[in-house]
C-alpha cells in the first residue's frame, strides 16, 4: 500500500510539474497557467498564439514548446528563463530575433527555429554553449557566421531550405558534430553534390581545400527534354562536334545519351532524354537539381489554338520539372524553324511564353487556395504540416526564360541560340551557383579518370572494381577515404557511376555511364516488342531457346507485361552484334536463373522492375529465418520480371476485386499540377515488395493481406489527379483498424515516393459516404502525435457539410497509432503488446503467389526487432 501511495503522490507532482496545453485553440496564456512557477515543462503545441508575456514567472521551466503557431516575434520574455533546455519555436511567422535573448540561456540545450521567415542567423546564439540540437531549415537565411564553430557541443544541425551559397569551414571541425543536412540550398561551397554526401564528405572537402590549392569549376549540367524528334539530338551532337549534325528518324535517342562540351570558358554537360514516354519511367533517375534544363519545342508541329498541342509539348514537361526539380532554370528553345514563316515563328514564341506564364501562375494561385482553405478551417491547428509544405511549394520559382527559335539545319543559329544560354548561365542573379569552388584535388581525380579510360587498363565497358581503381589512379596527396569522396561528387553530377547504396554494386565503378546506360535503354525500349520479334534463330540456339520459347516471351510481354530473364539475356547479347568485349561483363551484368545480375540490381533499387518471383524465401522451408541463404526448389519458375509501365489492361485486377461496395474504407490522395509519370507504378512496385499476394493492370493494383483487399487505383487528367485507395474487410467483427492498416501501408510508400518530387502537392480526402454527394473530408497531418488523433477521436461521429448525414469518424479517417501501417507501428490488436513495444512489433501476414495457380499460405507471425 506505502509503495502505490508514493507513486500516487510521485504522478501528482509530476502532473503539477508538466502542463500540457497543446491544441486548446488558445490565443492568450492562461493566467492560471503564470501562477505555477513549480512548473519546469510547458507544452503550447498547435495553438493560436500570435505573442505570449508573463513567461518571466515560470522561472524554473526548463523545456518550452510553442511550436505550429502564430508567433511573428520571439516572447522577449524568453531571456528570463535561465534554466531553459529546450526551445522548439518551429512552424510560426518569426521573421526577426532581438539580440540579448540567447545570450541569457547558458543551458539551452535544444532549439527548433525550423519553418519560419528568419533571413538572418540568430546572433547571439554562439552564446549557448551547452546547444547540442540547433533546427533552422525552411527560412530565408543566406549567410551562417565563421563563429558558430565555438559551439563545441553541437552534435545536430540542420538549414535545409534556405538560401546559403556557402558553409562556414570551421563547423565541421566541431568533433561532436554527427548529423548535418543542408539541402535545396544554391550552395558554390561546397557545391550542392559535395553536401548531398552527407558530413563525411563535407568534412573530406573542406579538409581537402584546407591542405590544396582551390579553382573554379564551370562546369552546368544541362538536360535537353522535349518530346519525341523535336531536334534535342540534332542541337546537342552539334554543339558536341562543333559541326552541323543531321539525325535520321532511325536513329532517334534511344533513353539517355551524354555529351560534354567545352565552350570558352565554361564546360557543358549535356543529357540527351528521350523524348517518348517509355523512357520517363527512368529519366527520373537521372534528373537532378542545380542544372540547366533546356526544352526543346518543334515549333512546326506547333498549333497556336490547340490546348492538347502545348500540353503535349510543353505543358507536360514543364510540370514534369516543376515537381522534380522545383528550382531549376529552364530555356525553351523553339526548333524546325525552316519550316515557318517569321510571323508564325513570333506568334508561336509569344504564345507558348505567355501559356506557360499562365500556367505557372494558376499553379501558384492554385495552391494559395489550397493553403488558405486550410487555415481557415475550425480544427485548422491538425493542419498545420500541410500548411508549411503549401508554403514551400509557395516559394518555389521556376525561373523560365525566354523562347529562343533556333534552325537546326543551320550551325550558325545553333550556335548564336547557345551564346546566349552562355550568357544566361554567367549571369550571376539567373544561375547562383553556376561557378563552384573546388579543391584542385578533385580536378587531379577527374582528368586522371579521364586519362584511364583511353588506357587498355581499363576495359571497353569502363567498369572497374573499385580497390583496383584506387591502385590505378595513385595520386600521393589523395588517400582511399578522399577518393571515395570525390568519386561521389563525380557521380552526382554525372561524369561516372558509382552506386554506393546497392550493396552488390558499391566495390564497382563504371566509368563510362554510357555503357551502363546503353544496357538500360536495350531493357526500357519504346520498340522492345519489335526487338523480341527480331531475335534470330542463330542466336535463340546458342542460348539454348527454341521458336516456342521466342513466342511465349512475346506473348507474355504482349499480355502480362512480363519479361522472361533468359528473353533478357537473348536480347542483350543480340543487340551486342558480336562484340566480345562486351560479353564478360554482360554475363555478370545479367546474371543467370540462379544468380541475379547486377542491372536488374539497378532497377528493382530504382523501381522499374518487379521480379516475379522471391529469392529470399523457401516456401518448402519449416521456420522462418531472415537471412539464411535458401536454395530454390528445383521446381521452381523461371525468373521474369514485370515492367507495370508496359501494361495495357486491368482484367486480371477487377476480376479478383470484383464489384466496389458502399462497405468499403475509401480515401483519395489528390495531386497537384498531376501525377508524376511513373509515380503509380514505383508506388505499387514499392507495395507489391512487401505484400507478396498482388495483381498488378494498367492504372490499377489489387493487394492481399489476411484476407483483406486493398486496390489502388490511378486517375490522371487535368484538376482531377488522384490515387484511389478502397479497402474490403475480410468479416471479422470490428475490423476496420486493421483494414486502415493496410490503407497507412499504402500511404507510406506513396509519402516515401513523393519525397523524390519535392516540387508534388498531395493531400488525403475521404468521400463522403451518402453516394449522392459529392464532398470529401480533409484529412490531418499523417504525425504520429497522440494529442492528433486525441483531437480527431473526440468527435465519435463526423458530419459533411454538404449533404448534412453523419458518419463514424473511424470509418472516415485512420484513428488508431496501431494502424500506421504494416512497415512500422502495425497492426496492434493484442493486449499482450504493451505501449513501449509497439514501434518494435511488426506483423507479416498474408499469401506468397508465383504464377496463376501456385498459392502457399503463409500463418500470420509476429516477432520483435530489438534495435
Amino acid at each position: 500500500m506505502a509503495g502505490r501511495a508514493e507513486e500516487k503522490q510521485m504522478a501528482e507532482q509530476d502532473s503539477v510539474q508538466v502542463k500540457d496545453l497543446s491544441m486548446k485553440r488558445l490565443k492568450v496564456l492562461p493566467e492560471e497557467i503564470l501562477k505555477q512557477p513549480q512548473i519546469i515543462q510547458l507544452n503550447l503545441d498547435r495553438n493560436r498564439l500570435k505573442n505570449v508575456t508573463g513567461l518571466q514567472k515560470l522561472c524554473n521551466l526548463k523545456i518550452l514548446i510553442l511550436s505550429k503557431n502564430e508567433l511573428v516575434d520571439i516572447p522577449s520574455d524568453i531571456g528570463a528563463l535561465r534554466y531553459l533546455e529546450k526551445l522548439h519555436l518551429n512552424q510560426n511567422k518569426i521573421y526577426r530575433i532581438p539580440e540579448g535573448i540567447f545570450s541569457q540561456l547558458p543551458g539551452l540545450k535544444q532549439l527548433k527555429l525550423n519553418n519560419n521567415r528568419l533571413t538572418d542567423f540568430p546572433g547571439d546564439l554562439i552564446c549557448c554553449k551547452e546547444l547540442q540540437y540547433l533546427n533552422l531549415s525552411h527560412n530565408i537565411i543566406k549567410e551562417i557566421p565563421e563563429t558558430i564553430a565555438t559551439l563545441g557541443k553541437l552534435e545536430e544541425f540542420y538549414i535545409d531550405n534556405n538560401k546559403l551559397c556557402k558553409l562556414p569551414c570551421g563547423l565541421f571541425d566541431v568533433e561532436c558534430l554527427r548529423k548535418f543536412s543542408a539541402r535545396a540550398n544554391p550552395l558554390t561551397e561546397p557545391p550542392d553534390e559535395v553536401c548531398a554526401g552527407g558530413l563525411q564528405q563535407i568534412r573530406s572537402y573542406f579538409k581537402q581545400l584546407q591542405t590544396n590549392e582551390c579553382l573554379e569549376d564551370k562546369r552546368v549540367k544541362t538536360m535537353f527534354l522535349g518530346a519525341s524528334m523535336a531536334g534535342k539530338s540534332t542541337l546537342c551532337k552539334s554543339l558536341t562536334k562543333g559541326e552541323l549534325v543531321t539525325i535520321a528518324e532511325s536513329d532517334r535517342t534511344i533513353g539517355i545519351e551524354i555529351n560534354e562540351f567545352q565552350t570558352e570558358d565554361f564546360s557543358f554537360l549535356c543529357w540527351d532524354f528521350a523524348g517518348q514516354l517509355e523512357y520517363y519511367l527512368t529519366h527520373h533517375v537521372f534528373i537532378t537539381p542545380q542544372a540547366l534544363v533546356v526544352l526543346v519545342i518543334d515549333l512546326h508541329r506547333y498549333q497556336v489554338d490547340d490546348a492538347d498541342s502545348f500540353k503535349k509539348q510543353v505543358g507536360f514537361w514543364i510540370n514534369n520539372v516543376l515537381m522534380r526539380v522545383p528550382e531549376s532554370i529552364v530555356l525553351p528553345i523553339g526548333s524546325h524553324i525552316d519550316l515557318c514563316d517569321k510571323d508564325e515563328i513570333q506568334r508561336k514564341k509569344e504564345d507558348i511564353e505567355e501559356k506557360i506564364q499562365e500556367m505557372l501562375t494558376e499553379r501558384k494561385e492554385n495552391l494559395k487556395q489550397r493553403l488558405e482553405t486550410l487555415k481557415q478551417k475550425s480544427l485548422c491547428e491538425l493542419y498545420h504540416d500541410q500548411v508549411n509544405k503549401l508554403r514551400d511549394l509557395v516559394a518555389y520559382s521556376l525561373k523560365v526564360l525566354d523562347l529562343i527559335p533556333v534552325d537546326c539545319t543551320q550551325y550558325d543559329s545553333i550556335f548564336g541560340a547557345w551564346l546566349q544560354i552562355l550568357e544566361s548561365v554567367r549571369n550571376k542573379e539567373i544561375f547562383l551557383n553556376a561557378i563552384r569552388k573546388l579543391p584542385v584535388t578533385y580536378k587531379k581525380v577527374e582528368n586522371a579518370i579521364m586519362e584511364l579510360i583511353k588506357t587498355p587498363e581499363v576495359p571497353v565497358h569502363g567498369s572497374v572494381a573499385l580497390d583496383e581503381l584506387l591502385r590505378m589512379i595513385n595520386l600521393h596527396n589523395v588517400n582511399s577515404e578522399q577518393l571515395k569522396c570525390i568519386l561521389c561528387y563525380l557521380h552526382r553530377i554525372g561524369l561516372i557511376v558509382w552506386y554506393q547504396e546497392v550493396e552488390t554494386l558499391e566495390r564497382i565503378v563504371f566509368l563510362k555511364p554510357s555503357f551502363l546506360i546503353t544496357l538500360f535503354k536495350m531493357i526500357v525500349r519504346h520498340d522492345l516488342l519489335i526487338q523480341l520479334h527480331n531475335i534470330p534463330a542463330k542466336t535463340l540456339k546458342k542460348e539454348l531457346a527454341f521458336k516456342p520459347d521466342q513466342q511465349k516471351w512475346i506473348v507474355d510481354f504482349q499480355t502480362k507485361a512480363t519479361l522472361h530473364h533468359k528473353a533478357i539475356r537473348i536480347l542483350v547479347k543480340h543487340q551486342l552484334n558480336g562484340n566480345e568485349d562486351l560479353h564478360e561483363i554482360a554475363e555478370d551484368m545479367l546474371g543467370d536463373a540462379e544468380v541475379k545480375g547486377k542491372l536488374f540490381q539497378i532497377l528493382e533499387h530504382f523501381d522499374i522492375c518487379l521480379p516475379s518471383k522471391s529469392q529470399a524465401l523457401n516456401p518448402n522451408a519449416q521456420e522462418f529465418r531472415p537471412g539464411s541463404p535458401w536454395s530454390l526448389p528445383k521446381n521452381a519458375a523461371t525468373l521474369s520480371y514485370l515492367f507495370p509501365s508496359f501494361l495495357t489492361d486491368a482484367k486480371a485486377v477487377s476480376e479478383r476485386w470484383e464489384e466496389d461496395s458502399e462497405e468499403d474504407l475509401h480515401i483519395r490522395a489528390f495531386f497537384l499540377p498531376e501525377i508524376p509519370q511513373g509515380f503509380f507504378h514505383r508506388t505499387t512496385i514499392k507495395l507489391c515488395n512487401f505484400i507478396c499476394s498482388h495483381w498488378v493492370g494498367k492504372e490499377r493494383c489489387l493487394l492481399v493481406c489476411n484476407g483483406r483487399k486493398l486496390l489502388l487505383k490511378e486517375h490522371n487528367e487535368e484538376a482531377n489527379s488522384y490515387i484511389e485507395f478502397r479497402c474490403k474487410g475480410n468479416g471479422e467483427e470490428n475490423g476496420s483498424e486493421r483494414q486502415w492498416c493496410l490503407i497507412m501501408t499504402a500511404i507510406q510508400k506513396v509519402e516515401k515516393v513523393i519525397e523524390e518530387w519535392p516540387g508534388l502537392h498531395c493531400s488525403m480526402k475521404t468521400p463522403c459516404r451518402n453516394p449522392d454527394c459529392q464532398h470529401y473530408f480533409d484529412w490531418p497531418d499523417l504525425d504520429e502525435k497522440e494529442e492528433n488523433i486525441k483531437q480527431m477521436s473526440e468527435e465519435k461521429i463526423k458530419t459533411c457539410e454538404n449533404c448534412g448525414v453523419g458518419f463514424r469518424t473511424e470509418l472516415l479517417f485512420c484513428m488508431s497509432r496501431g494502424s500506421r501501417g504494416l512497415n512500422g507501428t502495425t497492426e496492434v490488436a493484442k493486449s499482450s503488446v504493451t505501449p513501449q513495444n509497439i514501434h518494435n512489433t511488426y506483423n507479416i501476414t498474408g499469401n506468397y503467389v508465383h504464377g496463376n495457380s501456385n498459392t502457399l499460405n503463409v500463418k500470420e507471425q509476429e516477432f520483435h526487432h530489438d534495435s
